[in-house]
This record gives structure tokens, C-alpha cells and sequence, in this order.
């Protein structure tokens, strides 16, 4: 797919767009004047977004599906991060310990077991079974984990992708399992075990700490809405996290702002030093190859997202909520992406301009929440958890290895004194062309300053970012 992103230029009195370094530059951004601009429409691909489940791929899909997403999964470093987020680890663990009375003599799924850490607190909350599926060599850790804990006659742990999982047979005798048609299916229950093995939907709770950058990212929420439609009671199993929200607001960070421009400058300098040096020492025109060079450059600093960690004092106006999701009942389409989503943002200039002077990009994040479900079949039939536990990874609750997806103006738009900016528009996600993992968003708005009882209208910004 192709990226662009609009330089909007305009002119106005009271707001001034900041250019914080040009192309050819690596000196520190000039203010610019505006003049009209008009920006091009620039389409985010709908194509072939679907992440093929694991039964029907090739074995070169499974290979290359675990070379660019899997793998690094399977290292203890990467593990580690993970385990060492005390907000992450916060959530799950109050989810689980303090909720004992939903997990005990339940059947519990792991989906993305990783360490096995959430099965084993399962475990010790009091599930009478706990499937923990793990696709890669983790697994083989999550093993000596479980047994390292006495909880390995509770937790299995299986190798494997959650879409090829089947319920053990002699699970279904040996820890009393069943689904909530098996009263009525006195026919199923006088025959073999054989025809149990056909029923699968006898999870009463499943967990899994699926999220990614900016909620989405990894599309692993794919894996649990499989898991869920196989293995879940459909009336009365719960899913924890429950719901989850994606958020979007604007955001000043100035310093590192200036760092990806300066460091986007000085890799064009790079390229025409070499391009001098090719044609005087060597006598070869490299020349030819300067425009998809940028392009390159341009693609991955300046319409890439950003993984930041932002301080609270970042955000400049409240956060918007551009997609919700009910874990009980989204759908696989629903995990796809965020639709067209309108917003609207009013940043005011601090007193004296020291902050919200300056308006560098939007920022992203997520929360989930732990509860019980609200859906219709849900609230009659579902666990009550009455300890719900809310997670949030917004910049006000400090640092979580997920951080901050940032989207970076170019350029930054500056507010000046006693000037107040509106940014009014949309903005729509969906799954990258190259790889159903990844994600391209894309903005659209108008920028309107007013000031002194004047208000300026400036043309349609587009910008698509690659959050990678």
C-alpha cells in the first residue's frame, strides 16, 4: 500500500503550522505561513484482511505467520517484559484471586498461555480444569511452571494453535465435563465418549491477555472469538477481559517529535552525500534511485505510528472512544478495524502559552474491563463478578509495556496565545494489506482557529499512518 500524508499550509494570524524540520534540513523547525492547499483523497486498502485459522493455511502461511508474529514469543526475554508490568499483572491477578467464587469447579480455557501464569492463578482460584494453549515453545516452560506450582493435576498445557485444539477424551469422564445441552441429550449420553469428543462448548470461563499496540494490533482477538464460538458455553460462560474500549486524543511531545523529523532529515542528507560520493569516486549515477528512496524514509518516519510512553501531562484535550467492544458477542468482522468514526477536539492555549502551545500528533490507547457480562443471554444466564477490576492504559496510570501509539503531524500545528483550535473530523483503522497483524489508520479533519472573535477555517487534512 501506498502512504501519504497532506502538508497542510494556510494563512492565519492567530494560528501558525510549525514545519519542525524539512525534507532537506536538519536544522530546528521554522515557523511557516500558510497558503491554500488542497490535499489528496488517499484510499486505506479493503482487501483480503481476514487471518487464515490454522487448519486451513499451508505450511508455508503457518511458517511465515509464526516467523513474523509468533516467534518472538517464544523467547523468556519477551516473556519478561510482559510479566514485569505490575499494571498488567495487577489486573489480571485482582481479576482472577479476588473473583475465586466464579472459578471455582470450573472449566477454564488460556488462550496464549505464554509463561502460564494466568492458568496457574486459575488453578489456585479454584478451577476444577484449565486448558492452557500455547502455540509456541513456551509451552514446554508453562509446563515446569504448572508442575513448579502443584497445580499440573489441574492445568494442561497444549502446544498449539486454539483453532486445532479438541478437548481431551478422557477429560470428559475423569473431571465431569459438560455442556449445557447435555441434561437434554440423554441420546448423546448413553453413547460412546466418541460423541462427546463432537462437543466442545464445555469452557465456563476463558481468559487471555490477547491485547496489542493500540488494543488490535497482533489480531489475536481473532484467536479468542474462535475459542469462544468452539469452546464457550454459549449462555452462561464469561470472558476475561470482558469489554474493551480504544481511545484516541491529541497529544503534545515536542522533543521526540523533533528527534523522528531531525533523524528523517538526516537520512535524506545521508543519501545525497552518498549520491555525491558514487558519482566522484566510482562514477556511477545512483540519482535514479532518489524517489523511492524517500518514499522509503518517508514511509517509515514520518507515516509510521510511534510506540511512546506519554506522560499525563500529554494529552491535551479528553480522549474520544472510537470503538467498543463486548467480548461475549463481537464479532470476527468487528475485530477487522475501527469504522469511520467521527471526533471533534477543542485544545485551548495555556496562560501565557508555556503549555498547549503546540499540537504534535494524536495519540491511541485501550482499556479493558473485567465484569460480568451485559449482553441480554448473558445477564440472565452469565457469573456474577462482584469484584470487577478496570485496566486502562492511558498516559494518566503511568507506564505498560503496551505504551502509546502516536501519530505524528507533519507538520506540528502550533496554538498561539489566547487562541483556541478545533480539529474536527474522522478516523477509521483496518487491517494492512501486507499482513493481517498489522494495521494502517487513517485521519481526516479540518483545523479551525479562532481567536479575538475570529474564527479561520483551514482546508481537509488527510494523513495514513502504518502501525507496525
Amino acid at each position: 500500500m501506498k502512504m501519504t500524508k497532506s502538508f497542510l499550509t494556510s494563512c492565519c494570524c492567530c494560528l501558525v503550522i510549525q514545519i519542525l524540520l524539512a525534507a532537506q534540513s536538519a536544522a530546528p523547525a521554522e515557523s511557516k505561513s500558510f497558503t491554500s492547499t488542497t490535499t489528496t483523497t488517499t484510499n486505506i486498502d479493503h482487501d483480503d484482511d481476514t487471518i487464515p485459522t490454522f487448519h486451513t493455511q499451508d505450511e508455508q502461511q503457518k511458517a511465515s505467520d509464526y516467523a513474523n508474529y509468533f516467534s518472538s514469543y517464544a523467547d523468556l526475554y519477551h516473556q519478561k517484559i510482559m510479566l514485569k508490568d505490575q499494571h498488567r499483572m495487577n489486573a489480571y491477578y485482582n481479576a482472577i484471586m479476588k473473583n475465586q467464587h466464579v472459578f471455582r469447579d470450573k472449566v477454564v480455557m488460556d488462550v496464549g498461555s505464554g509463561s502460564g501464569i494466568l492458568a496457574v492463578w486459575a488453578a489456585k482460584a479454584g478451577a476444577k480444569r484449565v486448558y492452557a494453549v500455547e502455540y509456541t515453545d513456551m509451552a514446554k516452560h508453562a509446563r515446569n511452571v504448572v508442575k513448579a506450582n502443584g497445580v499440573d493435576h489441574i492445568v494442561t498445557v497444549i502446544q498449539g494453535a486454539v483453532e486445532d485444539v479438541k478437548i481431551p477424551i478422557e477429560d470428559w469422564e475423569a473431571f465431569n465435563l459438560q455442556t449445557e445441552e447435555d441434561a437434554a441429550d440423554e441420546e448423546c449420553r448413553d453413547e460412546s465418549m466418541s460423541c462427546k469428543h463432537q462437543q466442545s462448548q464445555v469452557v465456563d470461563i476463558i481468559i487471555s491477555e490477547w491485547m496489542g499496540y493500540f488494543l488490535l494490533r497482533e489480531s489475536m482477538l481473532d484467536s479468542v472469538i474462535r475459542a469462544r464460538d468452539m469452546f464457550l458455553k454459549p449462555k452462561s460462560g464469561i470472558l476475561l477481559p470482558s469489554h474493551a474500549t480504544m481511545l484516541i486524543a491529541p497529544i503534545m511531545n515536542e522533543d521526540h517529535h523533533n528527534m523522528v523529523v531531525q533523524e528523517y532529515s538526516e537520512a535524506i542528507d545521508d543519501w545525497n552525500d552518498y549520491l555525491a560520493n558514487s558519482k566522484k569516486q566510482y562514477g556511477v549515477d545512483m540519482s535514479i534511485l532518489t524517489e523511492e528512496y524517500e518514499k522509503e524514509q518517508r514511509d517509515y518516519y514520518l507515516t509510521s505510528s510511534y510506540w511512546v510512553q506519554l506522560d499525563h501531562d500529554a494529552i491535551l484535550a479528553p480522549p474520544i472512544i472510537v470503538k467498543t467492544l463486548d467480548l461475549a458477542v463481537c464479532t470476527l468482522e468487528d475485530a477487522k478495524g475501527v469504522g469511520e468514526t467521527e471526533f471533534l477536539f477543542d485544545i485551548a492555549s495555556s496562560e501565557g502559552g508555556a503549555k498547549g502551545d503546540k499540537i504534535d500528533g494524536f495519540a491511541g490507547w485501550f482499556t479493558v474491563d473485567f465484569q460480568s457480562r451485559t449482553d441480554e443471554v448473558g445477564k440472565e444466564f452469565g457469573a456474577k463478578i462482584t469484584n470487577p477490576v478496570h485496566f486502562s492504559s492511558s498516559p494518566e496510570i503511568g507506564d505498560t509495556h503496551w505504551g502509546h501509539q502516536v501519530f505524528y503531524f507533519t507538520p506540528a500545528i502550533l496554538i498561539q496565545s489566547n487562541d483556541k483550535v478545533t480539529l474536527d473530523g474522522t478516523m477509521e483503522m483496518i487491517r494492512s494489506k501486507q499482513s493481517a497483524r498489522l494495521y494502517n489508520v487513517k485521519f481526516q479533519y479540518t483545523i479551525e482557529a479562532a481567536a479575538d472573535g475570529s474564527n479561520n477555517l483551514m482546508d481537509m487534512v488527510e494523513s495514513v499512518y502504518q502501525i507496525q
